[in-house]
């Protein structure tokens, strides 16, 4: 028995191992990659002979653009996700709290429209945009991520503030708080963990986005780090700047690993609020 449990804990670590494994060897050879020269991009071994940071000298080249282009994916990722997460915020505590017809219904469609392809709605969208002047701006880019961060944001908070009971703002009102200084005094500091990760959410999906970036904007300065890593121009026309790219995709995904990491515990904490009672 005690063998059959060793053996079984080592076959758990061994899954576990494998699985983390499968996840970070692609950023394991991102980062690998960026750190090689150009000469030797096309080397398999699993450490550079060579480290070089040429990459990330041509990344930040003024030709690319490259430090606009993350200046723009971090105002359209924030202000999508604050507007997100101020709309979200009251539309899910009313579908928590609030008893009508049709609730249930309602909120199938809120995250049914999340469900529609970015690429269906891009055409119509180019089309509104340019008629009304909205083409290489922040709101071509923020509106339409908006329109995908917002059900999500709903749908998540809206489950959070289910599982808090009426009886704290029922207590909070009889101390003489209003029902709206009760949401605000009471129930938004409690929901911090879920508000939070809904937030994280939220801004990674807002700062990989590239479908709408890429088809609302056409001039150089108002592209996201997406759009500006795809346009990488190596020193001829026929050359693919790998390493270049490879060092771009990880100041990219830095910032996000960061800030998962820094807030891994409220991050825990909202995705495993109402798991138990």
């Amino acid at each position: 028995m005690i063998l059959t449990a060793k053996w079984r804990s080592g076959l758990l670590y061994a899954g576990v191992i494998a699985v983390v494994a499968y996840c970070l060897a692609p950023f394991y050879w991102m980062l690998v990659s960026s750190l090689r020269r150009t000469s030797d991009i096309f080397d398999t071994s699993l450490v550079p002979t060579t480290v070089s940071f040429e990459n990330y000298r041509a990344v930040f080249d003024p030709a690319q653009g490259f430090g606009r282009a993350l200046l723009n994916s971090l105002i359209v990722a924030g202000v999508t996700t604050v507007f997100a997460l101020l709309l979200a915020t009251f539309t899910a505590y009313a579908m928590a709290r609030l008893d009508f017809r049709f609730k249930r219904l309602l909120l199938t469609l809120i995250i049914a429209t999340s469900m529609f392809p970015v690429v269906s709605i891009v055409v119509p969208l180019l089309k509104l945009f340019t008629d009304i002047g909205w083409i290489n701006t922040y709101q071509a880019m923020i509106v339409p991520s908006m329109s995908f961060a917002l059900p999500l944001a709903v749908w998540n908070l809206t489950t959070f503030f289910r599982q808090m009971p009426d009886e704290l703002e029922h207590a909070a009102m009889v101390d003489g708080c209003t029902r709206g200084q009760a949401f605000r005094k009471v129930i938004i500091p409690l929901a911090a963990p879920g508000i939070f990760t809904t937030a994280i959410i939220t801004f990674i999906a807002a700062w990989n986005e590239f479908l709408i970036a890429l088809s609302m904007t056409n001039k150089p300065d108002m592209q996201t780090a997406p759009v500006a890593i795809s346009k990488f121009t190596g020193a001829t026309t026929y050359e693919t700047p790998f390493g270049s790219q490879m060092a771009a995709g990880v100041l990219v995904t830095v910032p996000l690993v960061v800030m998962v990491l820094l807030f891994q515990r409220r991050i825990v904490a909202g995705l495993t609020a109402g798991a138990a009672k």
